[in-house]
């Protein structure tokens, strides 16, 4: 080994750190977790991690390196699979060259010479965060190519007491769900090949110990930022160790690698808390502010939307539009959303993509005159695209039938009437790009609500070859260059809700559509999955119609609108069809989003432990001066009365004012169908002070409430 190549390095976060050791020829993770003080040194570390020879086993242990072998002995599962004409497929690469700048960051480089193959490992931690970045990049320095199956961006060893899984399954308008699993020995996998990030298999997992809850705990966190297919795995060993790796899942024969060419994997997001798991999505948070966003929430605050879907489908007609945003406008929306059917052709989701060309025998005069009456009204103007679909009834589709994705002579999986279009081919991103850049370029509109509404479910290129890693790429590359272009515009993921949500798409865009449904307590449950990792300024969230369309469960305006405070707060819904409560209810929550999104949209968000008919969120400011705490009752609670409801994250010495923010009070209306005796009970407590430590360790006992309901409280320090 070089006498250039240290023994270990330390990269230090604010609360943990992470051990490399170099001293076995492979670079190895021997410890990560809670930081480490000068008084533990790298030796020491080494000597405690020293094993026994296990019976029957080899009795010189394979290593556990950041990208595991077969080549090496490893019996686990490889963390880079490949093969070419001779024994390409038994790499063993070992380390040549460490370049480390600071305490932050290190890259390594490896080398098999043999196969005259190159791995490249880069390691960074944020120290504000802990989060720590890594990924790895494979090189071919020969001649002949190299069929690439499978790179990890990291093998990451998690310790044994860390026994408890949470991840992440749902569907479609049903987002996110957690999924507790308990270590076994064996594999825990999860693959995705739906060619978008998907709404089954989200790239994230949480590995934590037994007692571990949102307030106390080890808690270790893994996301894989890529908007493609997707491979996570946490493994127990026979021998008692355990690890994850994630990375991208490549098809056959989808990335060979001929002389001099490289692969990069995604990105690996990990992190460490011993806090709990409110701590680590914090951690996560305050990641993806500082590095990911380029959302100036200092310069701008995020706007109030009206989005039309829900309110009128397809059924456009300008007269109409103009109505709603008078209507939009008197409730304080600040960003009016046209969605699906603006274009020609586009009177169901049969017909019309791919034709972006305003329809006229709708539009006369363009879009112009919506645009303009929705700006006369101090509104921004946002407009709806699917830009990597076509319908076979479109006139693109009729002049280029062969710019899609597929497989010949498969027949093509019908899918919501509509095809993918092969963006690798450079015909269709410059088409792509030539009429998003000419729409934004001849109209005002200030946001983009990009949304993909289908599967890849035969990713054939015009080459006949699998194409999801190529089309992904050449997906962030229009993006980027749409962003290049139009700097201002913003651009909202959307994939028939939240099958696009991922690091990767994140660092082009500046909102995620969480979910179509907007039915209000089945989005409690999708919000409290997308929290883990996204803050709630990311997360858009609407009031939607009094019945929900989807689940067709009907719910009050109160139980409605206090869902949507902890996101990026909107409403979708015909507002014609509101009644003069309702509207004031609506109207209420929107001044009290405006009141305090600035603190939603920066503070640290807690989730309260509640029994499982009850959800709360909590968000606290960074100095701990002024919080918000949501209570929402799903079912009938299982005693007479409810529990206390304990807040979390406050300054235990500090003095705070409680105030029932809500339901409102406005003149002799209340929800009084929610809250049973809410007048006799509440007020007793409104308007008073109280400790911090007396407010998280006893807490505040509820009223009686009924089913689908909410209460809101804010907090307030006293001098």
């Amino acid at each position: 080994m070089s006498k250039n190549i240290p023994d270990f390095v330390r990269l230090e976060g604010k609360q943990s750190s992470m051990v490399l050791a170099f001293n076995r020829g492979a670079p190895q993770v021997i410890y990560w977790g809670k930081k480490l003080s000068a008084a533990t040194n790298n030796d020491m570390l080494t000597t405690l991690r020293i094993r026994q020879e296990v019976p029957a086993s080899p009795t010189r242990e394979a290593k556990r390196s950041l990208t595991t072998t077969t080549g090496e002995g490893f019996s686990g599962n490889p963390g880079l699979k490949l093969f070419g004409d001779a024994s390409q497929w038994a790499v063993a690469p070992t380390i040549v060259d460490v370049q480390q700048d600071d305490s932050t960051s290190v890259t390594i480089h490896n080398l098999d010479k043999t196969r005259e193959i190159k791995v490249i490992h880069r390691v960074r931690i944020d120290f504000e965060s802990d989060v720590i970045v890594l990924s790895s990049e494979v090189v071919n320095l020969g001649d002949a190519d190299i069929n690439l199956e499978w790179c990890t961006a990291a093998t990451l060893p998690v310790p044994e007491y860390t026994n408890q899984i949470l991840g992440f399954e749902g569907h479609w308008a049903g987002e996110f769900h957690e999924q507790h699993v308990e270590q076994f020995f064996g594999s825990y996998l999860r693959e995705n090949r739906r060619g978008r990030t998907s709404h089954d298999a989200f790239p994230g997992l949480i590995i934590t110990s037994k007692t571990c809850d949102q307030q106390q705990g080890d808690a270790y966190g893994f996301h894989l930022g890529w908007s493609g297919n997707h491979r996570l795995l946490s493994e127990k060993m026979a021998d008692g160790r355990a690890f994850v790796q994630m990375g991208e899942l490549l098809l056959p024969g989808e990335v060979t690698l001929h002389t001099n060419d490289s692969y990069h994997s995604p990105k690996l997001y990990a992190s460490f808390s011993s806090k709990g798991l409110s701590a680590l999505s914090q951690q996560y948070h305050r990641y993806v502010r500082k590095n990911l966003l380029k959302y100036n929430a200092a310069e701008k605050l995020r706007p109030v939307h009206y989005n039309t879907w829900e309110g009128i489908y397809f059924d456009h007609d300008v007269d109409t539009l103009k109505d709603l945003a008078d209507r939009a406008a008197q409730l304080g929306v600040e960003r009016f959303v046209l969605d699906d059917g603006w274009f020609i052709g586009r009177h169901n989701d049969k017909a019309g993509l791919g034709d972006w060309y305003v329809d006229e025998s709708i539009y006369p005069q363009g879009l112009t005159p919506v645009i303009e009456h929705v700006n006369d009204l101090g509104m921004e103007f946002g407009l709806w695209f699917e830009p990597e679909m076509v319908n076979p009834d479109s006139n693109l589709f009729r002049e280029h039938p062969d710019w899609i994705l597929s497989t010949p002579p498969n027949e093509d999986v019908g899918f919501r009437n509509q095809l993918v279009l092969d963006l690798t081919r450079q015909e269709v991103f410059d088409y792509l790009y030539e009429r998003l850049d000419c729409l934004l370029s001849e109209n005002n509109i200030a946001y983009i609500k990009w949304d993909m509404n289908r599967d890849i479910n035969q990713p054939g290129d015009q080459y006949f070859k699998p194409a999801v890693h190529r089309q992904t790429k050449a997906l962030y590359a229009l993006l980027d260059a749409v962003k290049k272009a139009h700097p201002n515009v913003e651009i909202e993921s959307c994939s028939s809700g939240g099958a696009r949500a991922d690091y990767g798409v994140l660092e082009r865009t500046d909102r995620v559509w969480t979910s179509d449904s907007n039915d209000a307590l089945e989005r409690l449950k999708i919000q409290k999955g997308f929290s883990y990792f996204f803050p709630s300024e990311l997360m858009g969230s609407h009031v939607g119609p009094r019945d929900c369309h989807i689940t067709h469960r009907n719910l009050t305006m109160s139980m409605r609108a206090s869902v949507v405070l902890f996101g990026h707060m909107g409403m979708e819904m015909d507002l014609r069809e509101l009644t003069d409560e309702e509207k004031v209810e609506l109207k209420a929550m929107v001044d009290l989003y405006k009141q305090h999104r600035a603190l939603i949209h920066s503070g640290d968000m807690v989730r309260l432990s509640l029994p499982d008919y009850a959800m709360g969120t909590g968000v606290v400011s960074a100095d701990k001066n002024e919080a918000l705490f949501s209570y929402s009752l799903i079912r009938s609670h299982t005693s007479g009365l409810p529990d206390q409801i304990r807040f979390s994250g406050l300054d235990p010495h500090k003095i705070y004012k409680l105030h029932v923010v809500w339901p409102i009070r406005s003149g002799d209306f209340w929800p009084k169908s929610s809250i049973s005796n809410f007048e006799t009970n509440l007020p007793k407590i409104d308007g008073q002070c109280f400790s911090g430590e007396a407010l998280m360790q006893l807490g505040k006992q509820l009223p009686r409430l009924v089913p689908n309901s909410s209460l809101i409280y804010h907090l307030l320090e006293q001098a």
